[in-house]
């Protein structure tokens, strides 16, 4: 049996369609199993939106001493290059921690000293 009902307000009409009787309405398991065939079983995941984080400089080849930097790399060799590059980055860290001692910075500050060593050696070109 097909029921239809009809609301009228101040302006316009609503008109909705009710089709079958109220006995025949979804509830319980019945809903369950009904809502289980509609939603898909298999999602596929597309492409993610942003790269993955790379350890490689963004600002490499550039800066005022990346010409020096690849010549250097080049003549030495990248293996030798990147020792020596690790003995001055590692040397710098101690001037910095012994800096910090002497002042009194905590241990937060002194980290925070060596990261912005790190993005100023990157934007002068020392780690291209």
């Amino acid at each position: 049996m097909a029921t239809s009902i009809c609301a009228r307000g101040l302006q316009g009409a609503l008109v909705s369609s009710f089709q079958g009787t109220w006995e025949s309405s979804i509830s319980g398991d019945d809903y369950h199993h009904a809502l289980m065939q509609s939603v898909p079983r298999f999602v596929t995941v597309g492409k993610p939106i942003c790269s993955p984080p790379s350890m490689k400089n963004v600002n490499e080849g550039k800066g005022l001493f990346a010409p020096a930097v690849v010549i250097t790399r080049n003549i030495i060799g990248k293996k030798r290059f990147n020792q020596l590059r690790g003995k001055a980055i590692a040397l710098h860290s101690q001037v910095i921690t012994e800096f910090c001692k002497s002042i009194g910075a905590d241990a937060k500050q002194r980290q925070g000293l060596i990261r912005l060593a790190k993005k100023n050696g990157e934007r002068l070109g020392f780690l291209a």
